[in-house]
């Protein structure tokens, strides 16, 4: 059976990112009518920061040469380890079960939100791999980032997701829809491109409708 992860991370309840994952997930939801569907809304319920005791079932794992996620449940030791757990396992258990993982995020001060970061750090571990999933990226850009524009070297959202999508998960199939300059709506210095906007909006849209 098919499964579907579908993450968003925007602040904003109504978004372009929200918007494009929810079209492609329906999409794909009726491309694979008995497949597995799970929502996770990161900003209306953000996954806490990792702590000590986190770092210390990742102490543990790398201690003990443990790769298989099957065995992370044997770093568990102490009563503070033992809530770390409980945090990672629903989250982890969700990103195993995925063949596809779906994740809606604008772009925030050149990067990603800190709700979506949280979420990367709960559920990496050392030498961790999710090799054969396909990971979906639906972005928001507020300008202009993509090959040959001036703000290029400034994008550290798809960036820093696509290395480490495939440095520390061996994930190879990623594959990102960005929409670009949604400022021009709201921004009047930006005005003369809301043409360009609406082009890329719109090629995203069509992009997302075929999972």
């Amino acid at each position: 059976m098919s499964s579907l992860l579908h993450l968003d991370a925007s602040a904003r309840r109504t978004s372009l990112s929200r918007r494009l994952s929810r079209t492609y997930a329906e999409a794909w939801r009726a491309s694979h009518p008995t497949g597995q569907y799970v929502h996770r809304d990161l900003a209306a319920e953000p996954v806490p920061h990792i702590g000590e005791a986190w770092t210390e079932l990742c102490d543990y794992l790398l201690a003990h040469q443990i790769t298989e996620i099957d065995r992370y449940p044997e770093a568990v030791r102490t009563a503070p380890q033992r809530q770390a757990w409980e945090i990672v396992e629903p989250l982890l258990t969700e990103v195993v079960a995925a063949d596809v993982v779906l994740i809606g995020t604008p772009m925030y001060n050149y990067s990603i939100p800190s709700a979506l970061k949280a979420w990367i750090d709960q559920i990496t571990f050392p030498r961790m791999s999710l090799a054969g999933r396909s990971f979906v990226v639906t972005s928001a850009r507020g300008g202009a980032y993509g090959p040959g524009t001036p703000r290029e070297p400034y994008d550290h959202q798809e960036r820093y997701l696509r290395d480490f999508f495939k440095g520390h998960f061996d994930v190879d199939d990623v594959r990102f829809i960005n929409v670009e300059l949604a400022n021009s709506t709201v921004d009047p210095a930006l005005e003369h491109l809301r043409q360009k906007h609406t082009a890329s909006l719109e090629a995203a849209t069509r992009e997302v409708a075929v999972p």
